[in-house]
This record gives structure tokens, sequence and C-alpha cells, in this order.
């Protein structure tokens, strides 16, 4: 792929304010002075048939291609700007092709001549564009697709490599449009096809600069401060944190043969793609399709990069995929699941299904807090239709969201019935050291604790980790409101304000 050639940074931002400011009705404007108008194709192209492409959102792949000469392929790409869920309680305005993160999965043949249709909806508040890293020629079509809201651009290229591609935007500021969501995969597929497979997946990995913390609540837009240091709040797979967990898992059955096609959006962060308990078969490295490497454990896949891995599942159960980076799965988002469905091999493993201690967040006990959560808003909405003096979290929101905060970050230590670990970690349930300082307990989570401590007058010296840079002070309060009102604990609900308070006073 070649550098695209972006005009000047001042012009750039003028064509931004010029196209936020084009009116969103369907007129037809006259083409940029560059535009060459339509290609004139030899007449061996012309007499090629012609079929318009399936996309697919993910983690579906469109079917494959059973022909077995080349076609004129047209593709339509919408770019949509839109408001979806990045986390549980957090919106982002993501920008997107197709209207999802990554973007639609584009699947072609080596050989094809493709008609390419980037059409930008009137609703855009920003021109976007498009750079295939399947196209050989000037910004991968970055060059001539640059489309103001209300446009549509087109532009012909041929599949001369076969293999698996990102596609972004290359529109200034580039990290900002990939950041935002805009990115995807095409497939070239070899001329004689690929191997087939009972199972074919679609997952992508991206980073989100968003100003709140992670799981920070509410609508959430992109800093570019924290892309400029890379520093993500989240990084997920398929554009949301649990996209690929509970019914969202990609499925399986035993004996059966899957595939992934992987790829990373970016625009900074590498990936250690691994999935738990599984061996990849097959790894196409760089996406090349031609010699794939046998039994890898976890492979590299760079920013603007992908893979294609291949594996049988011979056993049943639940098989987590992440980037092997651990915190970016256990505490950005970067986690999904494999759920194979078929009788054991008591052979191959004679254990249990993945502990739910090392899910975390996401386990069953996680999930079902969540789907309470939901419930318990809904009730909150709709009483506050009919009475406008309701306002805030209830009680019993706040043991909710708070439920969830632990599981995901407190019980592999203090165990979900918070009995902790004999001479390892100390009882939640019932302690008089906790339960006896409301405010000690808050200093605590946000600045940890070293030392002896008696509870219960039991003498334990271990660690607990400071919370501060961690967890909000809403999510504080919600966890401290849980840990005072479970296992036989009972105590008034924590404040977000008197965390903030707490908060101030430690700094």
């Amino acid at each position: 792929m070649k550098t695209p050639q972006l005009p000047p940074l001042f012009a750039m931002s003028m064509l931004m304010l010029a196209a936020a400011l084009v009116p969103a009705v369907a007129v037809q404007a006259e083409g940029p002075a560059d535009a060459k108008g339509p290609v004139v194709l030899p007449p061996d192209v012309v007499a090629l048939p012609v079929e318009q492409a399936i996309l697919t959102a993910a983690p579906h792949v469109p079917p494959p291609i059973k022909r077995k000469f080349s076609a004129r392929v047209v593709v339509n790409l919408e770019v949509r700007e839109v408001v979806a869920r990045l986390a549980d309680g957090v919106e982002y305005t993501f920008w997107t092709y197709g209207g999802s993160v990554p973007g639609s999965f584009i699947r072609i043949r080596e050989g094809d001549v493709v008609e390419f249709h980037l059409n930008n909806h009137p609703s855009s508040k920003l021109p976007h564009n498009i750079d295939l890293h399947a196209v050989t020629g000037p910004g991968g079509g970055a060059a001539s697709t640059f489309t103001a809201p209300g446009h549509s651009s087109q532009f012909t290229f041929q599949a001369l490599n076969p293999g698996l591609s990102v596609y972004h935007c290359a529109t200034a500021p580039v990290p900002m449009h990939i950041g935002n969501g805009m990115y995807g995969m095409i497939l070239v597929e070899p001329k004689d096809g690929l191997p087939p497979v009972d199972k074919v997946y679609y997952v992508m990995q991206g980073e989100f600069y968003a100003t709140g913390k992670y799981g920070e609540e509410g609508l959430q837009s992109f800093d570019m401060a924290k892309a400029i240091d890379e520093r993500p709040p989240y990084i997920v797979f398929n554009g949301s944190v649990g996209s690929l967990v509970g019914d969202k898992a990609l499925t399986a059955n035993v004996g059966e043969h899957v595939r992934i096609y992987f790829g990373v959006g970016g625009p900074n962060i590498t990936s250690s793609f691994h999935i738990i308990g599984e061996i990849f078969d097959k790894v196409y490295p760089e996406a090349g399709l031609s010699l794939p490497n046998a039994n890898v454990q976890t492979t590299l896949v760079p920013s603007g990069g992908a893979c294609a891995v291949e594996f049988k599942v011979d056993v049943p159960g639940t098989f987590i995929l992440v980037d092997h980076s651990l915190t970016r799965a256990f505490n950005k988002g970067a986690l999904g699941m494999l759920k194979v469905a078929g009788p054991e091999n008591r052979v191959i493993y004679s254990g249990k299904e993945i502990d739910a201690v090392y899910l975390g967040a996401q386990a069953e006990e996680g999930s079902d807090s969540a789907k309470r959560e939901a419930e318990l808003k809904k009730q909150i909405a709709a009483a506050m239709k009919s009475n406008p003096t309701i306002a805030g979290l209830t009680k019993e929101m706040q043991l909710e969201k708070g439920k969830q905060v632990y599981m995901g970050l407190c019980f592999a230590c203090h165990q979900p019935d918070g009995k902790g670990l004999p001479m390892a970690f100390p009882p939640l349930a019932g302690s008089d050291y906790m339960l006896a300082d409301r405010d000690r307990a808050v200093r605590t989570v946000l600045k940890g604790l070293t030392g002896p401590v008696t509870v219960n007058g039991v003498t334990l010296n271990s660690v607990m980790p400071p919370q501060e840079a961690v967890l909000t002070d809403a999510q504080i309060a919600d966890v401290l409101t849980y840990v005072f009102n479970s296992w036989g604990n009972t105590g008034d609900a924590f404040t977000t304000a008197k965390v903030k308070a707490i908060r101030s006073e430690i700094h």
C-alpha cells in the first residue's frame, strides 16, 4: 500500500468545514475538478458477468465464491455516523462503514474488476473516504473517494493480489476517523478458492479513546490527547465491550472446523490474538493466504493488519478469545467467547468448563446483574415520567451496578460469598474492620492498603491494590454499597459526592 497523498492541513480543514455546512438534501452535485468520468474498460472486461457484492456485518462473512472465472463486481458501501453502545451505560458517536463497527465485510475473487461506490449519508457531519489495503493505486482508493455528506464517489480497481486486507478511512485527521470506528476488512479470495470449513467468523480489534474512564456512563466522544499518547480506555472486539459474549458468542459444534478472519483496525495498538483452550491448526500470518504456519498458540497482528486462523474444536465448552496483552482483555474489553456444543471426550480433556472467576464481570452472575440493572432502569424511567421529582439511582440500582463492579474486579480475592481466602485475603462478610469506618473503606479502595490488618480477630498481612486510577467515583460508591449490603451486611448507600470529597482530601 502506498502512502496517501493528503492535501495540506489548512486546505483539508476548509474542506471539512465546507462539507459540514452542506445541507442534507438529495441534490445531484457536479463532481470535483479532478473527476475523470467513467473508466473506459477494454472489451474483455466489459464482457465479464456483472454481480452485486454481498456485504455482511460482523461477525458474519459473505458466502464463499463458487465461480471459477473473473467478474465485474459492484460494491456499494455507505458511511453513517451513528450513536450506539460502547459498553453498558456508555454510548459513543461511531463513524461507520455500513452502520456498524467494524465495517461491512467485502468478499471478491482474485482477478475481479471492482466498481466501488462510497456513499456518505446526508446525515453525516463530515466528509470521509476509504483506503482499501487490497487496492493497487494512490492511497488505496483514498485519493478517489473523498466524499462530502450527501454525496457519492466511484472508482474502479482490479483485485491483483489474493489475501485478507484491512480498509479504513484516510481523511484527516486520520487517527480520529479510524479511532471512531472507520475500519473493516476485504477478502480477495484466491483463484482456486480456500479450503472449506464448517464455520467462518469475522472479528476485528480496535481501540476507542473516549473522554471518560472505562465504564464511565453517558455519551462519550473522541479524546485526541489520549490518542496521541496511545492511552485508550477501551480496546474491544467488534466495536463494543461484550460484543461476543453471552447470547452474542460465536458458536460451533464438536468436530467442526472453524476459520476466523481477524484484523486490527487500530489506529495504534497491535494485538496478540489468542483463544484460551485452543491451538490454531493453521495461521495465515499477515493474511497472505499462501503459506500457513501450523500449531500456533498466539499470533501477532499489527494495527492495519490481519490474519486468518483455522482450528478444529475437539471438546465442548466455552473458549475465550483475547488479546493476550491481558489487561486489554479483562480491563478494557478485548474479550469474546466461542461456545462449543457436543459430546465430551474426557481423554482429550477431563476437566470442567472455565471457572467463572476467570471471566470476571462477564460470568453468568455478572451478566444476570446487568440484565437486572436494565430492568431497573426501565422502571426508574417509567416512574420519572409520572413523578419528575424522582432523580438519580436508587439504592437497589446501586446494588446491581456495584455487583457488576465487584464481579469484574474484586471477587477473585474476596470470593463471590464475601468470605475471602483464609490467611490471604480478608473477609468482607461481617468484617468488623470494614464496617467500623465507612470513610476508611472509601480510602482503602482509592489508595489501597498494605501491611497487617486484624479482621474479626485474625491478623492478615496482604496487599489491596489502589483503584483510584481504575474506578470512577460512581463505581466506588456502587461497589461499596453492594459490599455493605451483602452477605448479611447492612448499611446506607454510599454517594458519589462522598467518594469525590474523600478523593479530593487524599490528593
